[in-house]
């Protein structure tokens, strides 16, 4: 049981590493949307992290009501898979409108507007929440939860919570990293399309989940 449990944890926090890295999604329209909309590193970390504890706790409550009821994995899966696909035509369509708004606001000419706070750029802040708790982590519950709860409720408690870690850390890690690395880089000339970018970089992170399986 505790060899059991031990391989779970190990496997629950390679999963939730791997599937992080490997799902551009998980870090991509925070690097872009924290450049858009000059976000402080504080903001830029504290909205990855209040998503990732959106996108994880969806599937960990889920995969816990389905083991009280009895519910059967596959009716999970398909579940979740319904929820995949809400959310990513939802970051399809965010990601759309926000680069139609980027092009319309570059073609205006209109300089980024320091100092207050945008209602635009709080919007976009729970629309990307809303999708994040929308989508599922798949593999969470076939993979980790139920065959933990053949040891104890303990044991999925315990490998749900190593995978959320793992999960919320990565991407913490992804967008901090990566959103210094591209502070370094000056794009004075295309300083007015970064809304537009970051609407074209979110619209392609729903493609890639919904037609590529990312």
């Amino acid at each position: 049981m505790v060899d059991s449990i031990l391989a779970l944890s190990f496997a629950a926090a390679s999963i939730g590493l791997l599937h992080t890295i490997f799902g551009p999604d998980h870090y991509l329209p925070f690097i872009m949307m924290s450049r858009a909309g000059n976000w402080s590193m504080k903001k830029t970390a504290f909205v990855t992290f209040l998503c990732g504890i959106g996108h994880v706790l969806g599937s960990v409550l889920l995969g816990l009501v389905g083991i009280a009821f009895g519910v059967a994995v596959s009716r999970l899966e398909i579940f979740e898979g319904v929820r995949g696909n809400l959310a990513a035509w939802a970051l399809i369509a965010f990601g759309l409108v926000y680069m139609i708004w980027g092009i319309k606001r570059a073609l205006k000419h209109k300089d980024h507007i320091h100092g207050h706070v945008d209602p635009k750029r709080t919007m976009t802040v729970w629309v990307i929440f809303t999708i994040f708790v929308l989508g599922p982590c798949e593999p969470l519950i076939p993979l980790l939860m139920y065959p933990a709860y053949e040891s104890s409720i303990m044991g999925v408690i315990l490998v749900a919570t190593i995978f959320a870690i793992a999960t919320i850390g990565t991407m913490l890690f992804m967008v901090i990293y990566l959103s210094l690395g591209l502070k370094r880089l000056k794009f004075e000339k295309m300083e007015h399309w970064t809304h537009a970018i970051a609407g074209a970089v979110i619209l392609l992170s729903g493609v890639g989940i919904q037609f590529l399986g990312l």
